[in-house]
């Protein structure tokens, strides 16, 4: 571990030094003095006098550079049968003429611009334009309900919101304006304009002197230039899952975000300008922003955008085809996403038809990769299997494999190593160090490095509350873990009531809400249990309220269907048990750890302050039907 050893090293006892140097890889207009703030801690600023635009870093000093006709985005579409590739020249004219647009439509520095988008080139070039005009963006997901899209709506106050007529899940075509309308109409706040991609598959209607065609705007549009903007204004918000009420808005500054992303590409990923780079994700989450759009982009690398599945579009060699077709030199997606793959194609037989002779890394993410996944697309695709861990809060890894700096043995199970910047420890419930091999809390001493979050947009309290509060002087992952003995990191999953699905973070809390909302449910539990494909996929408990003597088949029903119409179909609720009473403590306290375990097929002792063993008993066979 000698080169990884000194920058990890030199990361935490010199941070300045270490940040300061990594800084000269991106261009400023005024190049930072101070490298760290400490001034009003726990509330860091990195680069604290520096003056840069992350749209120019990423679109803008290529060109200048020379490099206009290098390929900088690939738009590969299977559910369209559309492909269209973008030079760095070509991306910069779409992108200054749509900063052109929002402009004219009174967006300025500082204004929030809500992106609600289908994996389409638009939905990269509306996020670039805002980073243009130094607006903040917020992409939500276009698989969230319209109820999700309110509450941003109405955390973020945009002036705008940009979307699109529809998106497409493999042959379903999902209409995004009445979504948009009907969240419009239960927000508080209403944005001043939207602008509409309409798409073939379904036409939007739209609401006059309100609503603008994205395609008749771009006609007339005058390109916009860069805005110059401090090194620690907001560049986004990204809206993640918290306990139930108002949204939780972490937010990532422009200078941090952009010196951290552009370090990570060739030292992390071992990926450079001209090298093509495909992260399998949606931009509506934080992979998107990062390894979609920003990072190949600051790397001067080509990003490929996929609108497609692992499987089904058309079937499980789709990720092959495009490694293939473009060149792909690394792939990052979801573990969930090979599971896929594996239950279809078991063999790996259609990997085959496929020349992959450029393809050299596959980095996963997003989940707990477990040792079978990691074995078998080792053993198909005979490349450096990566598995590496972060969050939507840190924006990039806090541990991986750095293969670029120095690639180390891979163990199965283990994210391997701590990235430069991230100081991790491990504690006792006590708060004690834990020793090498036993399991506690995983806590990062801060400062945290340059991109990550600097806080919850609009609520200070709430970033205190929420991820320093447990451990003063430390950032709270919410996961918990070990170190092995050779200093390898394993993360074993969350310990607090946020679930990981296929790599999409939902609160149970959240959804127990929506549950416990309905007039013939008392209480219920939500919990996430282990899914073959999914990696944890929710299990809902609901115990009913006296008297009532409908069909609880109905009622189940009408549960899933309201938590589709909330939250949306991701939240992968299948099934909700009617029950005649949950699990407890002496003190009342529901007792969900005791339930995963069960449902899991994990033996774990009862606990002492149970308050009713048969109540326990009599769910095991609810909880796991085959015994």
């Amino acid at each position: 571990m000698g080169a990884y050893r000194d920058a990890w090293e030199r990361s935490i006892t010199a941070p300045a030094e270490f940040w300061g140097e990594a800084a000269d890889g991106i261009s400023w207009y005024t190049k930072p003095s101070v490298i760290l703030d400490e001034s009003q801690a726990p509330f860091y600023k990195w680069f604290a006098d520096g003056v840069m635009n992350t749209c120019f870093n990423a679109v803008d000093r290529h060109v200048d550079a020379g490099h206009g006709s290098r390929a900088a985005l690939i738009y590969d579409s299977p559910v369209t049968g559309l492909k269209r590739q973008y030079s760095y020249a070509e991306l910069l004219d779409e992108v200054s003429r749509f900063a052109g647009v929002l402009s004219s439509l009174g967006v300025v520095k500082g204004d929030r611009v809500v992106i609600y988008m289908p994996m389409i080139p638009e939905a990269v070039i509306a996020m670039l334009a805002c980073a243009r005009l130094g607006a903040i963006h917020s992409v939500v997901f276009g698989g969230f309900a319209a109820h999700e899209l309110a509450m941003r709506i109405d955390d973020a106050n945009p002036k705008a919101v940009v979307s699109a007529s529809c998106g497409i899940e493999v042959a379903r075509v999902i209409e995004y304006k009445p979504l948009l309308d009907a969240a419009i109409e239960e927000a508080t706040h209403k944005p001043e304009a939207c602008v509409i991609v309409q798409r073939p598959q379904a036409a939007a209607a739209m609401t006059p002197g309100r609503d603008h065609d994205w395609a008749e705007m771009m006609a007339s549009a005058t390109p916009a230039p860069c805005v110059p903007v401090a090194a620690t204004d907001p560049l986004y918000i990204l809206y993640t899952s918290g306990t139930t009420g108002r949204p939780k808005g972490v937010v990532r500054d422009n200078g941090g975000h952009a010196v951290a992303l552009n370090w990570s590409m060739p030292n992390i990923y071992d990926t450079g300008a001209g090298e093509v780079f495909w992260a399998a994700s949606d931009v509506g989450w934080v992979v998107g922003h990062s390894y979609i759009v920003y990072a190949p982009l600051l790397a001067g690398a080509t990003t490929v955008l996929y609108e497609g599945k692992p499987v089904g579009t058309p079937d499980a060699g789709a990720f092959w085809r495009v490694i293939s077709e473009y060149g792909v030199k690394t792939l990052f997606t979801a573990p969930t996403g090979f599971r896929a793959i594996k239950r279809e194609d078991p063999e790996g037989q259609l990997i085959g038809d496929y020349d992959l002779s450029g393809f050299k890394y596959l980095f996963l993410a997003g989940e707990r990769l477990d040792p079978e996944t990691h074995t078998w697309a080792s053993n198909q695709l005979g490349v450096p299997v990566v598995d590496h861990w972060w969050q939507t809060e840190t924006g990039w890894p806090i541990a991986a494999n750095l293969l670029g700096l120095e690639p180390m043995p891979i163990k199965a199970g283990s994210p391997t190593v701590p990235v430069p910047g991230f100081d991790v420890r491990i504690v006792t419930e006590a708060g004690d160090p834990a020793p090498a091999g036993t399991e506690g809390l995983i806590l990062v001493k801060t400062p945290l490095p340059p991109g990550c979050m600097i806080g919850v947009w609009g609520d200070d309290q709430k970033f205190i509350d929420t991820y320093l509060s447990h451990s003063p002087g430390f950032y709270l992952t919410g996961d918990g873990g070990h170190f092995d003995e050779d200093g390898y990191l394993f993360v074993m999953g969350r310990v607090d009531d946020v679930i990981n699905v296929a790599g999409h973070r939902l609160s149970t809390g959240e959804i127990e809400e929506i549950i416990a909302s309905h007039p013939d449910v008392a209480e219920c539990a939500v919990i996430g249990v282990a899914d073959a494909l999914k990696g944890q996929v929710p299990r809902g408990l609901a115990v009913l309220k006296a008297g009532v003597d409908r069909d609880h088949d109905a009622i189940a029903a009408e549960l899933v269907q309201s938590v589709r119409d909330r939250i949306g179909a991701v939240a992968s609720l299948r099934h909700v048990d009617i029950v005649a009473a949950l699990p407890k403590t002496r003190s009342g306290k529901v007792l969900r750890k005791s339930m995963r375990a069960i449902a899991d097929g994990v033996d774990m002792p009862v606990p002492s302050t149970i308050d009713n063993p048969a109540v326990l008993d009599a769910l095991r066979p609810v909880l796991r039907p085959e015994g």
